[in-house]
């Protein structure tokens, strides 16, 4: 189970782009993969042909790679440094009634995610 989320900011862990935060774009668990914006940008060989669009101009095309989830880590919303994700359950009123939810927290401040 990935607990990095759609949304997320994240740091990169290891790879040429060591050290580079950015949001996390697309999460595919599956293949244990993320898409991070402005991270692992690679250049593609665009062939110039119709699109949906109409006519679509070719190229070379910059754009972000997958990243494999374990070279990425979310980053503390205190620290801003890099950390795990735990989870825990809390009580919540919600009109008269008590209601357990599961909360998303960072391991090193505890800070809710």
């Amino acid at each position: 189970m990935a607990k990095i989320k759609k949304d997320d900011l994240v740091q990169v862990l290891s790879g040429k782009d060591r050290g580079k935060q950015g949001k996390v774009l697309r999460v595919l668990p599956k293949q244990d993969k993320v898409l991070v914006e402005g991270v692992n940008r690679v250049t593609k060989h665009v062939r110039a042909g119709q699109g949906p669009d109409g006519a679509t101009e070719g190229g070379r095309v910059e754009e972000e790679a997958l990243i494999h989830i374990s070279n990425v880590a979310v980053v503390d919303p205190e620290t801003e440094k890099p950390t795990r994700v735990g989870y825990r359950f809390e009580e919540v009123e919600k009109d008269g009634e008590t209601k357990i939810i599961k909360v998303r927290y960072a391991k090193a401040s505890g800070k809710e995610l």
